[in-house]
Formats: structure tokens, C-alpha cells, sequence
């Protein structure tokens, strides 16, 4: 069978992952590197293209042994070239052309965030289209609409922070560790989600476009406003529940109301923050409300993987004559803010 390996090198985790002939995943390995960034209070860049360099050979062996597999099993390479952090894609997309040449098979470049929207079908490969889906991480919150599998088209994205920029900022803010979004999901579990009435920017807005950055002011001025008050001590967990709130509300809404309007079939969100367990519930909630199917990738799925980079690779391996041997990193989408690129449907 056709044996892809799939590589993911575009932040801080390295991760390498084979898929069969069938798109079934064989093994997916990770190596995070969330406890030597967590000091910093956010992502190094240097330090993380640094630890790709040191684990990636070492894990891409792993990967096959997972696999029971060999290199001579491989058929084809994908790997993340853009967007993301310049240095940390470098590593992956040069040591994914070197193997590729060595091996004499294709290489495939792969968009980061279509391999999140393959992360849906690696969770229900005969997920109903026309579907809706947001993509929602620390570095991207895009509505995805897609009207059947292997062709979307954006049609509403953030205009500043993302989604799990405000959850990581936020927690800096209250005091809490790096990783923000599980940890503010931890600590909201135990407070009230109506505590404080903080703003959903955008909700009623006409576009399907989201902006977090008037959220995270308003979570400061807060903090900064109840610190100067002679009351009791402020309550942490009730603050992260409503701050919490206000940025799940804004997705829900906005996925939900994309997706009646575009007669979607699906409504799916993949991405990191998609592990949060305020957002799923919501989610599932709402789309019962409007008699929508909900696809909710396991947690695995959520954050940066390798598999749904092989998955979205998998496709253009097979059409591919010869491999682009030029292909660079690019730390940016290259439709970013370009309204009339964004409104073209895209192939993977």
C-alpha cells in the first residue's frame, strides 16, 4: 500500500506521522515542547527551531517503526511549509526534501490550515458536505466553508488576535500558566461563567470576520479597575469562566450563523482551541438546536499534528510529476487580509 509520512515542524511541536493508502492513520508522533517555552510565557522562536533540528530524525524513525514500516515503504512526503514561525517550518521543509531526494519519491508542500480542515475527516472520514468549519489555534481563527471535501474557501477571519491568542494572553493576565487556553478551561470549571458581563466583540456584526483584541483590553481594565477597589479578593476561577464565556460565545455564534446561511450540513471546529470543553458542550448544544450534524476531532486531532498534514498531503502526492525542489517556507498565509483571495474556493 501507497505509505505517506506526513511532517509538522510550524511552531513548537515536532511531529511526524504515516497514513496508509486509505488515509488511515498508522502512527503519529509528537514531541512537545511545551514545558522548555513555558518560563518564557509563550513560544521562542530560536529555542523552537533549535529542538526541531535535535528531535526530528530521531522521531520520523519512531514514526515508522510505529508504523512497522520502512523507508522503503514511503511513497511520498508532506510537510508544513507555510504559515507559521520561518525557522521551525525551515527544519521541517528542508529535512522533508532531503529524505524525499534520497528516497526519489515526491515531497508536497502542505498550508498549515489545510491540514486542519483534513483534521475533520481524519475524525469522520464520511463527514456530510456541504460542511462549515472554524479553524481555531493560537496563531488562527478562519471560517472555512466547504462545500465538499478538498475544496474551501475562507469567508471570515480574525482581524487581529486569534481565538487562542486571547485565551493565552488572558490567563498571563490572571495569573495563570503557559499554556493559557487549557489552563483557563481547567480554572472555569469551577467559577461562573456570568460573573462579569465582558464584551462580545463582533457577535451581531453582518461579516463572519472576529476580533478578540477589544476583549483583552476589557479583561485588563478590569483587573486593573478591581485591584484599586477595598473589597474581598477577587475571585480568579469566576473571572476565567466569564472571560472564557465571552470568547466561546463569539465562536458559537458565528460558526452557527455561517452555516445556516451557507445551508451547511456540518458544522465541525478543528484547531487547538478546539480541546475546549466550554466550546464542545456549547457547540454540540447549538447544533442540535438547529438540527445540524457537529464533528468534534478527538483531542489528539485538535493540536498540531502530522497526520492531518499526510492527510492533506495526500492528494497532491498523487498528482504531483515531479517535486518542487525550490519550495521554500513562508511564514505567512499568502492570502492574508486579501478579501478577493480569500473569496475564491482553494484546492488542497
Amino acid at each position: 500500500m501507497s505509505m505517506i509520512l506526513g511532517i509538522e515542524t510550524s511552531c513548537d511541536e515536532t511531529a511526524v506521522a504515516v497514513l496508509d493508502g486509505e488515509g488511515r492513520i498508522l502512527s503519529n508522533e509528537l514531541n512537545s515542547q511545551v514545558e522548555e517555552h513555558a518560563p518564557y510565557g509563550g513560544v521562542v522562536p530560536e529555542l523552537a527551531s533549535r529542538r526541531h533540528m535535535e528531535s526530528i530524525e530521531a522521531l520520523t524513525q519512531n514514526a515508522l517503526d510505529s508504523a512497522n514500516i520502512s523507508f522503503s515503504h514511503l511513497k511520498g512526503i508532506a510537510v508544513t511549509n507555510r504559515p507559521g514561525l520561518v525557522g521551525a517550518l525551515l527544519v521541517g521543509v528542508n529535512f522533508a526534501k532531503a529524505l524525499a531526494y534520497a528516497l526519489n519519491i515526491p515531497c508536497a508542500p502542505v498550508n498549515h490550515l489545510e491540514g486542519h480542515i483534513e483534521s475533520a475527516w481524519l475524525a469522520d472520514p464520511y463527514l456530510p458536505t456541504p460542511a462549515m468549519l472554524l479553524i481555531a489555534s493560537g496563531g488562527h481563527t478562519h471560517l472555512a466553508w466547504v462545500p465538499q471535501r478538498g475544496a474551501y474557501q475562507f469567508i471570515g477571519w480574525t482581524l487581529d488576535d486569534a481565538a487562542g491568542e486571547a485565551f493565552d494572553k488572558g490567563a498571563k493576565m490572571l495569573g495563570l500558566s503557559y499554556p493559557g487556553g487549557p489552563a483557563i478551561d481547567a480554572l472555569a470549571k469551577h467559577g461562573d461563567p456570568h460573573f462579569v458581563a465582558f464584551p462580545r466583540p463582533n457577535i451581531h456584526s453582518e461579516s463572519f470576520h472576529f476580533s478578540f483584541s477589544g476583549l483583552k483590553t476589557a479583561l485588563r481594565y478590569y483587573l486593573r479597575d478591581e485591584q484599586i477597589k477595598p473589597r474581598f479578593p477577587l475571585s480568579v476561577a469566576d473571572v476565567a469562566a466569564s472571560y472564557q464565556e465571552a470568547i466561546v460565545d463569539v465562536l458559537v455564534e458565528k460558526l452557527s450563523r455561517a452555516a445556516l446561511q451557507y445551508k451547511a450540513r456540518t458544522i465541525s471546529i478543528v484547531g487547538g482551541v478546539a480541546a475546549n470543553s466550554r466550546l464542545r458542550l456549547k457547540l454540540e448544544n447549538r447544533a442540535q438546536d438547529i438540527g445540524l450534524s457537529v464533528i468534534l476531532p478527538p483531542h489528539f486531532l485538535c493540536t498540531d499534528n502530522a497526520a492531518m498534514i499526510a492527510a492533506a498531503g495526500r492528494k497532491k502526492i498523487r498528482c504531483m510529476k515531479q517535486s518542487d525542489w525550490g519550495m521554500d517556507a513562508i511564514s505567512t498565509l499568502k492570502v492574508k487580509n486579501n478579501s478577493a483571495a480569500m473569496s475564491k474556493i482553494s484546492y488542497l
